[in-house]
């Protein structure tokens, strides 16, 4: 097993892997940005080391200060946590020929999952739906122009070397695609240093769905059941949920069967996610993310699987603990991610610090947060907080859990999304499982009502309990017989 392991990661994720090391009584290492060094994950690792820098390309995507820094503190592994370098194949080759363990699939893999045209390419192999539409790079808006003509409006652009919703245009005339090209190709470049981006099919009544699975580096490979993530903001998932309450089990299998086919073509080992878009009963490959996904959580709920612990176990050279006929799904499980943003002004980052931080409790409720009082959420990342997730028996006793949990949380200092995701859990299409990805985009301004309704919970101020106390002095209590 190893002796050290550093996660070249911050916030949440830095801290759920380090609570599997805990657990598994690995040291674990942390690295921090300027701006971290108050920070949860800094103080909750073993061992912390400043990585001198504000910006993330000077930190958290430096490969080489990340490795010499890994080499110099005796760590043997290195996990990416997601986002940053999790998927930059340089990265894992670099870890590779330090002679360092990376916690996740090998960079070859990594580079053929990551190039989409290649992952295409091998799910038509494997006879795996695809999303109608070229498969190849995109280099003129009247190439573009003819693919869409040809598969018909409306077309997504898609960066080829993209991932996150970054980058991801939508045209639904052939003005809007000319705008749509241009910008895909730009943002391609600034993002990912690669401009090329190809043109598909665009369902605009698709629902998201994704498979998890997990492969040893001795050709096993095993499923935990599916996500459906349909509710994204510009592509960013906002509530996941795991099972999909709309498939029925033959479709269901035919999810499973596909995405442990593609990961045992691709011999991958680690955790990863094979990504579907389902449109009137039919479903198509999208892609696989070579790394463990932000609503990873909802899955180890249901499945009782630690996915971080079996990462660890794998990179170290075990064999899955687990069988799949041992993976038994039970209930249902919803994730909502916190996030510092006001909906009501069109979504904008806030970056108080946080002054109050007081997170649910009881049967079936998971935080997963790298958020303390005293701190602020960084302008320089994402603006996510915390994720909650809660489990019941069932879809309906999930609803509630997370309407209930969403109620005892309490953020002061930022604004958060915190009403809008209430709004959510009692918006009608979502309770009836109608939810599309387009869900967001026309319930907008039905959510924002709902939300400007619903009272901001604050915790009991002094003159409170004051009355409180003073209303209890003036109870006489009866004589009590003992």
């Amino acid at each position: 097993m190893f002796k050290k392991v550093l996660v070249a990661n911050r916030g949440e994720i830095a801290v759920r892997v380090f609570r599997a090391l805990r657990e598994m009584e690995i040291p674990s290492v942390a690295i921090y940005a300027d701006q971290d060094v108050d920070s949860l994950h800094v103080h909750y690792a073993d061992y912390s080391y400043p990585l001198y820098g504000t910006r993330a390309r000077d930190t958290y995507m430096n490969i080489e200060k990340i490795i010499k820094l890994a080499k110099d503190v005796g760590a043997d592994a290195i996990h990416p946590g997601y986002g940053f370098l999790s998927e930059k194949e340089e990265f894992a080759k670099a870890v590779e020929d330090a002679g360092i363990t990376f916690i996740g699939p090998k960079s070859d893999v990594i580079a053929l999952m990551g190039n989409k045209f290649a992952a295409r390419q091998m799910a038509q192999r494997l006879n795996v739906p695809l999303v109608p539409g070229e498969n190849r790079a995109v280099e003129t808006y009247e190439d573009a122009l003819g693919i869409a003509n040809r598969i018909g409006f409306p077309v997504l652009v898609k960066p080829a070397a993209g991932g996150g919703g970054k980058g991801m245009k939508i045209a639904f005339d052939d003005k809007e695609l000319e705008d749509a090209f241009s910008q895909s190709r730009r943002l391609a470049q600034s993002v990912f240093g690669d401009s090329s981006v190809f043109v598909e099919k665009y369902f605009d009544d698709a629902r998201h769905i994704e498979v998890q699975i997990l492969g040893d580096k001795y050709g096993n490979v095993i499923h935990l059941g599916e996500r459906e993530c349909s509710i994204q903001r510009r592509f960013q998932k906002i509530v996941e949920e795991s099972p999909c309450s709309i498939l029925n089990n033959e479709e269901r299998q035919q999810f499973f069967d596909c995405a442990v086919s593609i990961a045992k073509d691709a011999k991958y080992y680690g955790a990863g996610t094979v990504e579907f878009i389902y449109s009137r009963g039919k479903f198509y490959f999208l892609e696989m993310n070579t790394r463990v996904q932000v609503e990873h959580a909802v899955s180890e709920m249901v499945s009782g699987v630690d996915i971080v612990k079996e990462m660890i176990l794998i990179a170290a050279g075990r064999q899955l603990s687990y069988k799949q006929e041992d993976i038994r799904c039970k209930g249902h499980s919803i994730e909502c991610r916190i996030y510092a943003e006001d909906p009501l002004r069109g979504f904008i980052p806030t970056h108080e610090t946080v002054s109050t931080y007081q997170t649910p409790e009881g049967i079936g409720v998971r935080i997963d947060s790298g958020i303390r009082v005293g701190a602020s959420v960084s302008h320089h990342y994402d603006p996510m907080m915390a994720k909650l997730i809660v489990q019941g028996s069932d879809r309906k006793e999930a609803i509630m859990r997370m309407r209930r949990a969403l109620d005892e949380f309490v953020i002061e200092g930022p604004t958060t999304n915190l009403n809008y995701l209430k709004a959510i859990m009692e918006s009608q299409v979502f309770l009836n499982s109608e939810a599309n990805t387009k869900f967001i985009e026309y319930e907008h301004d039905n959510l924002l009502e709902l939300a400007r309704q619903m009272p901001i919970w604050k915790l009991k101020k002094l003159k409170d309990m004051e009355y409180l106390n003073n209303l209890a002095n003036d109870i006489t209590m009866p004589n009590l017989p003992y």
